[in-house]
Order: structure tokens, then C-alpha cells, then sequence
């Protein structure tokens, strides 16, 4: 095999203002990976590298110019056959040594890219029943605004079939945060409607564990990262908060195996929230969920604002395991100029709907 390789950059506008406790965001750019064999180019895998900008280790500058060196390293890749899919851990032991794992947007990419021209360059990254039809249950997210906005955006998403919502909190005044959720618990009891919250990070360490135990008598499921990652407080917080708390952001700088040991042996977190852009990709993650499940920890997989190529990675990715709840796979519809794909959300579900085509025109029109 010849590989060859190379990207593409687009941006993505958002049909709404997101909002999170970290600010607003009017747009997203992803950069998307193109691997084919220069045997055959009319086959191609194709994986998105979207680094989210003051978050993941990979948002720098210079993306592009780390870009133009993998895709160099990768032209130059020759190989009588190329290896076989037997697993998710054959991707990172072929490309470990192409991208560090100060990188893992761009081994996410290049990771999903070869599992699709693997399986030939028809936007199959793991072959299982998503494909077929079967749902993978989702929560509905509901993005920071205005109080009466998002109990109506809660609304909406329990009219729509969820049961399962997802909450950012941190950006508002607590009392008002408060008064939403005493609003959504006096519509839906925790028997009908279970609640996430995620804080970003939003809450100082010395009230944090005050503000849990006020907001645990809305029945709340868990809340992703009180904290902003890598303070002491947090090892007290995972032991003592009421409401089970599930670590994100504090993952992402423990990229090798070690590290993630041992953060996860230091912390005990109830739950792990694991993002194969921010990560370490689909090995990054693989090497999260062993070590979480050898622990007892839970865990569960959510897209980071992807456009519909990584979000269509994520959902075959997570279908590979044995899901438990709802994930975080519901934000294909964020864009007004996402790709059009088979992905479709309907009752609280995202599944793969074969009669919908991929147009992948916007990202390679020369194809």
C-alpha cells in the first residue's frame, strides 16, 4: 500500500448561541483528515480533528503546521499489506508513532480515517448493529440561556421523547440555576426525567461542596467537572459530594496510561466522561474505559461539538460497547452547514438511517 494523505478546513456556524460557563461561541472549525491508497484513490477514509479552542491540548496556533508535518510522515508510509482491523487497539499501535499523544484531536482523526478506508471509504469506522438501525440512547442537552429559555429548551426536549437531560450549568447566578431546576423537578419527577448537570469547572473549590448539597435535592444524577481540573479539592469532592460527580476536563492532560492510573486510583471518581477529540481518540478512550472498569468506576461517551463525520465515529465507536445509559451523542444538529449523513435523532435516540445519504461535497468538491 501507497498511503497518501491529506486535510481540509472548514467552519461550522451554530444555529443558536452556545453558551457555556467558559463564554460564547459564535463557530467551530474542524480540519478534516483524508487518507486513501494512491493505488486506488476513488476510495478514501476520511476523519475530523476538531481541537476545541482553551480546552484541548491540541488548540494551538500553529494546527495547521502540525497537520502539514502528520500528513508529511504519512506520504511517506509504504507497506506491502496493510494491517487488519482486529480491534480497537490495532489504530493507536499503528499510529502512536505518527502522533504523539499531545495530539489527540489529530489522532482522532487520523485514527477514524483509517478504520473507514479500512472498511472501504464508505463512512464505516466499526462494523456493528448502529448500522443496521439500532438506537444508542441519547441525553438532550440543554444549553445555558436565560432561565425561562432553558426550562423551555427542557420542555421541548421531553416533548421530543428524552428522558434524560443534560443541564450546563455555572454561567448564571446559582439561586437562578436553583429556580430552573426546582421548575423542570415541579414538571418532571426523577421517576420520569433523569437529570445531568455540567459546571465546566464553573465552582470555586471552597463552595463547591455547598452548592452540591443544594442542588441534590433535585434528584440529580451527576454533575461533570464542580471544579476546573487539577486542584487538591477535588479528591474530597469525588469522596464526599451527595451528587456523583463525573470527571472531563480533568482527563484531558493524562494522556499515557500511567497517568491515567493513577489519577483515576488518586481520585476514585464515581463516573469518567470520555471524548475521543479531547481524549487520546478511540485508543485513548479504550485505555479510559479498561482502566475504569477494572476499578468499578462508571463511564459513559460524549461528542465534543464534531460536525457529523466525527459525531458518525463517536456513535459506531460507542455502539462497539455495551451501553448502560444514555450517552452524550445528541449534537449533530447544532449547524447550520453540518454534512448532510444518515444520522438521525428521534425519541430520545441517535441512529443510523440508511435511506439518508452522506454529501460530502462542502468538504472535498474535487470528489
Amino acid at each position: 500500500m501507497q498511503l497518501r494523505a491529506s486535510y481540509f478546513k472548514k467552519v461550522f456556524e451554530f444555529n443558536f448561541k452556545a453558551r457555556t460557563s467558559r463564554g460564547l461561541m459564535e463557530d467551530k472549525v474542524s480540519w478534516f483528515i483524508k487518507l486513501w491508497d494512491e493505488r486506488d484513490p476513488s476510495s478514501f477514509g476520511i476523519g475530523e480533528c476538531g481541537p476545541l479552542p482553551g480546552l484541548s491540548l491540541d488548540a494551538t496556533n500553529d494546527f495547521d503546521g502540525t497537520l502539514d508535518w502528520v500528513v508529511a510522515d504519512i506520504n511517506k508510509f509504504k507497506s506491502g499489506k496493510a494491517p487488519e482491523y482486529s480491534g480497537p487497539s490495532i489504530i493507536g499501535n499503528h499510529f502512536k508513532k505518527v502522533v504523539s499523544p499531545d495530539f489527540p484531536a489529530i489522532r482522532f482523526g487520523i485514527e477514524t480515517a483509517w478504520l473507514d478506508l479500512q472498511h472501504g471509504g464508505k463512512r464505516i469506522v466499526f462494523h456493528n448493529d448502529f448500522l443496521s438501525g439500532k438506537p444508542i440512547p441519547i441525553n438532550g442537552l440543554i444549553w445555558m440561556g436565560e432561565p425561562k429559555e432553558m426550562v423551555e429548551q427542557v420542555h421541548k426536549k421531553i416533548a421530543q421523547g428524552f428522558r434524560c437531560i443534560k443541564l450546563k450549568i455555572g454561567g448564571l447566578d446559582f439561586e437562578e440555576e436553583c429556580e430552573v431546576l426546582r421548575e423542570i423537578r415541579g414538571h418532571y419527577p426523577s421517576s420520569d426525567v433523569t437529570i445531568r448537570l455540567d459546571a465546566n469547572g464553573a465552582f470555586r473549590p471552597e463552595e463547591a461542596l455547598s452548592k452540591l448539597q443544594l442542588l441534590n435535592k433535585f434528584d440529580i444524577h451527576s454533575i461533570e467537572q464542580p471544579i476546573k481540573e487539577g486542584q487538591v479539592e477535588m479528591r474530597t469532592l469525588c469522596k464526599q459530594s451527595p451528587i456523583p460527580i463525573a470527571l472531563d476536563e480533568e482527563l484531558i492532560r493524562h494522556q499515557l496510561i500511567d497517568n491515567k492510573r493513577t489519577l483515576l486510583k488518586d481520585l476514585r471518581p464515581p463516573y469518567i466522561i470520555l471524548k475521543p477529540t479531547l481524549h487520546g481518540g478511540i485508543s485513548g478512550c479504550e485505555e479510559w474505559i479498561d482502566l475504569a472498569t477494572s476499578m468499578g468506576i462508571g463511564w459513559w461517551i460524549t461528542s465534543a461539538l464534531e460536525s457529523n463525520v466525527g459525531l458518525n465515529a463517536i456513535c459506531q465507536y460507542t455502539a462497539s460497547h455495551t451501553i448502560g445509559f444514555p450517552q452524550g451523542l445528541g449534537t449533530g444538529a447544532i449547524y447550520r452547514n453540518n454534512i448532510d449523513s444518515p444520522l438521525t435523532v428521534s425519541d430520545g435516540h441517535i441512529f443510523h438511517d440508511n435511506s439518508k445519504p452522506w454529501n460530502l461535497d462542502p468538504l472535498f468538491p474535487e470528489n
